[in-house]
């Protein structure tokens, strides 16, 4: 189970990072709404999956999920750069999400 708390506190924070750019410094009150309480559930999420998983190893697939997942949308919905360099990159950061989860899953 925390395996999926940590996946779906992933899924949310990316949900909040593109809501930010939605909300417009927090003047436009749904998305503001929507983007806050993604926020909230995601760390609630996040709490609940290290009360299992090692800290290292969840507090980086958590931000890596969401740097990935930004990134993704960031090129579908905002036009940002796709370039062979920065895709690369972002298979890194899954690589190295891989990795943590095979050497460091569970105490």
């Amino acid at each position: 189970m925390p395996w999926i708390y940590l996946m779906l506190a992933g899924l949310l924070e990316v949900v909040w990072a593109i809501g930010l750019k939605y909300t417009e410094g927090f003047t436009r009150p749904l998305p503001s709404v929507i983007t806050a309480s993604a926020m909230v559930a995601s760390i609630v999420l996040l709490g609940m999956a290290v009360k299992t998983l090692p800290i290292g190893t969840a507090y980086a697939i958590w931000t890596g999920i969401g740097a990935v997942g930004a990134v993704i949308l960031g090129i579908v919905l905002f036009g940002d750069s796709a370039s062979p360099l920065r895709l690369a990159c972002v298979g890194l950061v899954v690589l190295g999400m891989v990795g943590l989860k095979l050497t460091g899953g569970a105490h």
